[in-house]
């Protein structure tokens, strides 16, 4: 597959063909969903939850949740856990929380890989330093965004995501790879601005959601590390954030 970048140890995709195609063929596949189904889960797993992905606008969540014994995220919401960040940040330790979404949910479902990690940029460092412990190769997948018509559109976000791990690995890198390393290492000293106005953050302003941004934008404050386990994301490894 000529996309596939085997030849490397530490690789970047983008979306839904990415994990399809070349999940299987790494020993950890790390979904990057900056805004927002990686920075929710990380902060739900960092306060002790449990997060079972599901996938976005299926029937049956409410069943499936019912049958979990689980809380059914909203859509995105500031008074009831949903895939707002920041109304995730009082979930208690030993809750169970259903995520739907179309990007990260999505793609946690279907990866192949033996290890499903999921990250954004305040996890980023703790995330690096368990992939430098575990070794073995690494597919880092964008989600990106999906568009109505169901076109995945280039999230920046994301791809800045993926660089904040990827410098921190001492592995050989794909050209994909190293270019988000670049684009990390020049937004990192201005995340928030740079979230905000993005395609994504923009939108998300409008909404008036910019609590979410921040915390988004918080580089390497968690040392959550969560692992998909048997449908659930779980802390499955932590280690103090440098």
């Amino acid at each position: 597959m000529h996309y596939a970048q085997q030849e490397y140890s530490v690789r970047l995709q983008w979306g839904l063909p990415a994990v399809q195609h070349l999940s299987a063929q790494a020993a950890h596949c790390v979904i990057v969903d900056v805004l927002s189904f990686g920075t929710s889960v990380d902060i739900a797993c960092g306060n002790g939850a449990e997060v079972l992905p599901y996938r976005y606008k299926t029937t049956g969540a409410a069943d499936f949740a019912s049958e979990q014994q689980a809380i059914l995220a909203a859509e995105r919401s500031h008074h009831q856990p949903s895939l707002s960040p920041a109304s995730l940040c009082g979930l208690k330790a030993g809750s169970r929380l259903v995520l739907p979404s179309q990007n990260g949910a999505a793609l946690s479902l279907i990866s192949e890989s033996a290890n499903t990690v999921a990250a954004c940029l305040r996890n980023a460092a703790a995330v690096a330093d368990y992939l430098e412990t575990m070794g073995g190769d690494v597919l880092l997948v964008a989600a990106g965004e999906l568009e109505a018509d169901g076109r995945l559109r280039f999230a920046y976000e994301d791809f800045i995501g993926a660089g904040a791990i990827i410098q921190r690995l001492r592995r050989s890198k794909s050209p994909e790879a190293l270019a988000a390393e670049a684009a990390f290492e020049l937004a990192r000293n201005d995340l928030e601005r740079q979230l905000q106005y993005t395609a994504s953050g923009t939108e998300l302003v409008a909404r008036g959601f910019q609590d979410d941004i921040v915390l988004a934008a918080q580089l390497n404050l968690s040392a959550c590390v969560p692992v998909l386990d048997d449908g659930a994301f779980r802390a499955g490894h932590e280690k103090a954030a440098a």
